[in-house]
Parts: C-alpha cells; structure tokens; sequence
C-alpha cells in the first residue's frame, strides 16, 4: 500500500445526523436564498477575479451578482476549516456544497454554438442560430441578421423567464440545451471497456465500472501539473490520480457542473466531510473532498448525491460522462472511495 494512502474508518451515519446536516443545510440556504437560487439556474461561468476589486466593482451586476468569487489554491487553504468531525453531516466553514442539480438534456437542433456563451454585442453564425431556433420556439419575430441586438435581448430574456433559467440575456450552457442548440459533449468524452469483475488498480483499490487503471488509462491532458495529483478535464468528464512519481493509478468519468462554474487552475484539497449535505437541503454527498471555496458553496469531488427524503441516488454510474452535477465533481462510489484515502489535505487538484 503507498504510504500515501490512508486507512480512513467510516462510522455509518445515523439518521439523526442526516436530518440534522438537512436542516443546517435548509437554514444556510435561507439566508443567501435568492443568491443560491439564481446561481442554481444561471448559464455563464461568471466567477469574480478576487485579485482586481477594481474589476469587480465595474462588472455589470447582471453577470456577476449570482455566482461567486472562487478562493483557490494558496488562498482557500490558509483560510481552510478544520477537518469535519467522520460521520457527520456538515456544513464546510459556514459554506454549503453546491450539488443536488437534476439530470437534464435536450433534442439536438439544427444548429450548435460553437461558443461558451453569447449576449449583446455579439455578432456571426452563433447568433444566427439563436435566432432561428428562437423563431423556431415562438420567442423571436425580428430578422434573422447575426447581430445580438436589443430584439434578440429581449427574446432571450423572455424565454430564460418562462422556462425557469436564469434571466441574465446571456445563452450559455442551460440556454442552449432548451433550444437544443448546444453542442455534443459526447464527443469529447472517451469511454473505456468496463474492467473485469473484481478488478484493481495498483494500489489494490476496486476499479467502478467507468475506470481503468494505468496502462490503460486515456492519455493525461497537456500542462495538468506534476507530483501527486488529481486532474479533472471538464470537456472529457475524466478525473485521473498520478502519483508523486507521475505514474497514472486510475482514471475513471465523472458527473461535473451543467453550469460551467468550475475554476480551471491549480487547487488544493482544503476540506474533507464523510458525509454533506447539499446546498438545497435534498442530497447527501458521500466522501465530500473539497478544493474550491466560492462566497455560496463549496466545490469538490464526492459520491453519488443520495436523495434525502428516500436515500435513492441521483443517477446511475451509467450517466457519469455527462455533466449533471449544482458543481462539485459526481463519482462512482468505488472511485470516491479511492478518491477519499488518496486525496488527503493539501492534495493538488488540477483542473483542466
């Protein structure tokens, strides 16, 4: 066993901690309810550069006012909470972890962004599609010109309003999919044979049906960082564990954020919970690890979100691959075991 490995025990939790950690999660939630609630259905990444307060207090409140400003890296763990007591439900620092998104997908449409995102003032083929498939929907009258000018603004603004998205005037990720106009993610996305029963890595950890292990491991992505790590590629839904001697353990896929809210960059784990609840009070978070502190909830790699009210699970370790996650990283139970002994406090967590 690498002496970098740990031997964690994992009491069970009660149901009396269940309810508890719900409840604080409910209370949390209330107080920052309409910054939580507009993060929840916003488009854009629209986090807050913490270095230029000059910058943040010209930003246009529209982009900036519903998701946070990410404390990362150097900064997240010297303000970095105390380990959670094993067993219990928590809230991280007075935080919440921002995860309990529904799974959700659309038709492709006759046309794909080839952009994060779009909104006034922008112009070409990207707009033209939003145009037609706006027209397509009921929602925009004007000319289909290429040119997201004030009609196109307030057509967009309708339709965020009416299909319950964030109204900002800005088509990203969440705009797109209603109009069926966002791109194939699939394509990015690598799936690897399932391993043999009862296969392991080389550490003697069990690999989930969606990892391999070393050899056979997709290749890891350019300037994901050195020494013992965890890299996470957003566009291919694929976390992988190196070694301080940069030899791949695993890889396996993952559910990330619908909302684009991740912080690409170098991080540390700063937070570990056995168990958490998430931002809306209606998912526990098995093997919480956290790397990513925002002003509204934590950010971090976990097991698969079980619903409060019955315990059942969010999806299943078929859907992993697909981005389906409020913004922490969704895991195989297998893998987020591993992930729980390997990613002890200070771990680096590259994200691509």
């Amino acid at each position: 066993m690498n002496e970098s490995i740990h031997n964690l025990t994992r009491p069970a939790v009660t149901q009396r901690h269940t309810r508890q950690g719900a409840v604080v999660a409910i209370l949390v939630a209330s107080v920052a309810c309409g910054g939580l609630l507009a993060f929840a259905k916003s488009d854009d990444k629209k986090t807050i550069d913490t270095k230029s307060a000059s910058a943040v207090a010209a930003a246009d409140l529209n982009e900036t006012a519903a998701l946070p400003a990410g404390a990362t890296g150097a900064v997240a763990a010297a303000a970095a909470p105390a380990v959670a007591a094993v067993g219990t439900p928590t809230v991280a620092d007075g935080l919440t972890d921002l995860d309990g998104g529904n799974p959700t997908s659309a038709a492709a449409g006759t046309c794909q962004l080839k952009e994060q995102s779009i909104r006034a003032g922008t112009s070409g083929a990207d707009v033209s599609c939003l145009q037609n498939a706006m027209k397509a929907a009921g929602y925009y009258k004007g000319a289909v010109n290429g040119s997201f000018d004030q009609a196109t603004d307030v057509a967009v603004r309708a339709m965020q309003k009416d299909r319950g998205l964030f109204v900002d005037g800005v088509v990203g990720r969440e705009s797109a999919i209603s109009l069926s106009i966002w791109r194939d993610e699939q394509t990015s996305v690598i799936h690897t044979p399932k391993p043999a029963p009862g296969a392991k890595d080389s550490l003697g950890y069990p690999l989930s049906a969606v990892a391999t292990a070393t050899a056979d491991a997709p290749p890891l992505p350019a300037n994901s960082g050195t020494g013992k790590r965890l890299v996470y590629d957003r566009a291919g839904q694929r976390v992988w564990a190196v070694s301080k001697d940069e030899v791949v353990i695993r890889s396996w896929l993952v559910s990330g954020s619908k909302y684009n809210n991740e912080v690409p960059g170098k991080h540390v784990v700063y937070s570990r919970s056995e168990t958490s609840t998430a931002w809306n009070g209606q998912a526990i978070l098995p093997h919480m690890v956290r790397y990513t502190k925002t002003k509204i909830g934590a950010i971090g790699f976990h097991g698969i979100p079980r619903h409060v009210a019955d315990g059942s699970k969010y999806e299943t370790d078929d859907q992993l691959g697909t981005r389906l996650s409020g913004g922490c990283t969704r895991q195989a139970d297998l893998d987020a075991n591993f992930v729980w002994d390997f990613a002890q406090l200070g771990t680096t967590v590259m994200v691509i």
